[in-house]
């Protein structure tokens, strides 16, 4: 079995987040770049120390962590404060994501990168894209009924995020997921780790 490693992104609500649950229990190594930003930005993280120094105090909740409610609004409301954020994250993050690849035991490695789309440096270190597909009504029912959101806060999410042919455009498979059973998403993923996976030459 060759090495494989794989790009795996999708929209806010998409089901991303299942699928790399499936692709885990299959055996890959998942690399979860949102569980390493928010690592990052816990109490006592590494990226905290410059986080204080770019927006001060009031970005900061009580245990010392990133206030991430707050930094959300600040985003909206000014996107060169996203952008700030991320050039203090981004780079941390490659290089955790690297640290835990070199790390792994397995013959796949699964990137999960919600960002993949806009960041060429991502795609080009994948051997093949998975993108994770559905409506953006669908995105905003799970949303609001997984994390009680109000729907102008979901779509203002999604609004920030890539297009969906934008994703689609870059994917080697996109899995449409609108409606979808637990049991018809898993052979989805089945079907293409067969490919991926267990065919090298594929």
């Amino acid at each position: 079995m060759a090495i494989r490693r794989i790009g795996l992104t999708g929209g806010i609500g998409s089901g991303k987040s299942t699928v790399a649950a499936i692709c885990a229990a299959r055996g890959a190594t998942l690399v979860d770049t949102d569980g390493i930003a928010r690592s990052l930005t816990e109490a006592g993280g590494a990226a905290m120390a410059a986080v204080r120094r770019e927006f001060g105090e009031e970005l900061i909740d009580a245990q010392g962590a990133l206030d991430r409610q707050r930094m959300r609004e600040l985003a909206f409301a000014d996107p060169s404060a996203k952008r700030r954020l991320e050039s203090i994250l981004h780079p941390l993050i490659a290089a955790e994501a690297t640290a835990q690849a070199a790390r792994s035991k397995s013959p796949v490695v699964v990137f999960d990168v919600p960002l993949m789309a806009e960041s060429s440096h991502w795609r080009s270190r994948c051997d093949r894209v998975l993108v994770v597909d559905c409506s953006e009504q669908t995105q905003v029912e799970r949303v609001m009924r997984r994390a009680g959101w109000q729907e102008g806060q979901v779509r203002r999410v999604i609004a920030q995020q890539a297009p969906r042919a934008v994703r689609r455009a870059i994917a080697d498979a996109v899995i449409h997921n609108d409606g979808q059973s637990l049991a018809t998403l898993q052979a989805a993923v089945h079907s293409l780790w067969a490919l991926w996976v267990e065919q090298p030459t594929a």
